[in-house]
């Protein structure tokens, strides 16, 4: 099920918050735990089975670390192989079947074709972080199967993030205080949310669309771009779209997640973007990968080498494909030239060329993450230095044309010029403007829906 779909906007959300503040509070986490199972097993019910072993499996590893300390680093070994065997299973299987078939005396591998369980890589390390901070000492366990349960399997943000952790809103399970206010900034946030996907995304998706499906030798060098950052605005809108629904959503039914991402376009280095793009899944490879593995506390060798497998690993967390892994790995160098000397040279020179430097590179990264063909992904990344047809065509100046506008709003809504011009109205003004505009971008988004086709979110794949 969609957060941007007429069944959602109308008929679950509307139902489950008309429950969810009928009943008294001490069922609300019930009535919470069944809606997201619904939710999660919309389309493939048979995956609600997969999602409550995940949430056992998780739920009885904390009891037995905190009962059994002796034993415990045995515990949690075993918990993150079972975690983590699953999500190979459903997410690598094939894929590592596809390629290992090649050598003669593999070839008996056979892919198995299932369908991924949606937002698989999300709630497995959600769940997987809560055990290991149980190990940790950071927080104690849950003895209270539902609420764990409810905190695994939380709808608004069980898809696509953000990477919620057990300690984030472990007070919030088991109270939680919904004001009018709090309820009306999680209504305005999942609108503005809803917006950014339906009307930003969507619309310079479809720019993206067409060139994506064309022959990379046969895009100019403007052509490339244009397609490219087409698909830059797109992913960021469609994912913080994503993210600020989630969040909204969270604000409605009491709890509080954490930001996913802070205008990372404006970023003036990659280390600035990634502080800035995914916010959660950054940090939660930083706690629980990059920390573990030595960080940068034992020289800059080994500082670079976790740099490396760190990347290496949020490039195939993204997907089975050669493309995230050249993603990874591509970030991974970067990073390791900033920590090395770039970072310092960036930091004593004009700003807008730092910023210039980051977002061209960011750009180039998106066309490896898009193009899951390597083929094509390297015929796109040639077509961007002159291995096309030419600098500018006159299909180049056919989209510019039709597109402008969009791109221009987009790039204004990638910063926050719009919210500080809002906030520097009168308060009189922002409080009537505030209902008017969030009302139109509803009426707005759902015109679109009832005229749309299908219209997923990018990382539900993930």
């Amino acid at each position: 099920m969609l957060f941007s779909s007429l069944l959602f906007l109308f008929v679950y959300l509307p139902v489950t918050l008309a429950v969810y503040f009928l009943v008294p509070a001490r069922w609300r986490n019930l009535w919470l735990f069944i809606v997201n199972l619904v939710f999660y097993g919309w389309g493939e019910p048979v995956y609600i089975l997969l999602m409550v072993f995940s949430i056992t499996l998780n739920y009885a590893s904390g009891l037995v670390i905190a009962r059994r300390r002796e034993k415990s680093r045995t515990v949690l070994t075993l918990c993150i192989v079972l975690n983590l065997a699953l999500l190979f299973f459903f997410k690598y299987y094939d894929f590592l079947a596809e390629n290992l078939r090649l050598i003669p005396f593999l070839a008996f591998l056979t892919p198995l074709g299932l369908r991924l369980p949606i937002g698989i890589s999300f709630y497995t390390f959600q769940a997987m972080s809560y055990p290991i901070d149980v190990y940790r000492g950071r927080v104690e366990p849950q003895r209270n199967y539902i609420r764990f349960g409810t905190f695994v399997a939380l709808f608004p943000q069980l898809i696509a993030g953000p990477i919620v952790r057990y300690r984030d809103i472990a007070a919030e399970l088991s109270d939680r205080r919904i004001t009018r206010a709090s309820f009306a900034s999680g209504v305005r946030r999942f609108i503005q949310g809803l917006g950014k996907k339906v009307l930003l995304a969507n619309a310079i998706g479809a720019l993206w669309d067409v060139y994506k499906a064309m022959d990379p030798s046969a895009l100019s060098v403007a052509d490339a771009w244009l397609g490219a950052v087409a698909f830059t605005f797109q992913i960021y809108f469609d994912f913080s779209g994503y993210s600020d629904m989630a969040i909204g959503l969270g604000r409605m039914l009491g709890f509080e997640f954490p930001e996913n991402f802070r205008y990372p376009y404006l970023a003036d280095s990659i280390t600035d973007f990634w502080r800035r793009w995914h916010i959660t899944l950054s940090s939660w490879f930083r706690d629980y990968v990059y920390i573990p593995l030595g960080g940068n506390r034992k020289g800059l060798g080994r500082q670079l080498l976790n740099l490396l497998i760190v990347w290496c690993l949020t490039g195939i967390w993204h997907g089975a494909s050669w493309n995230y892994l050249l993603w990874g790995l591509y970030y991974a160098l970067l990073l390791m030239l900033e920590k090395a000397f770039l970072l310092r040279r960036l930091d004593r020179g004009p700003r807008w060329i730092a910023h210039l430097y980051a977002l061209i590179l960011v750009v180039i990264g998106w066309v490896i993450f898009s193009l899951e063909d390597l083929g094509r992904c390297a015929g796109y990344l040639a077509a961007l230095f002159g291995g096309g047809e030419g600098l500018v065509s006159s299909v180049f100046l056919y989209y510019l044309r039709s597109f402008a506008p969009t791109l221009v709003i987009l790039a204004l809504c990638a910063t926050p010029l719009p919210r500080r011009i809002f906030d520097r109205l009168p308060e009189k003004v922002r409080g009537c403007a505030s209902p008017i505009l969030m009302l139109g971008c509803l009426v707005l988004v759902t015109a679109y829906l009832v005229d749309g086709s299908y219209n997923p979110f990018l990382y539900f794949r993930f």
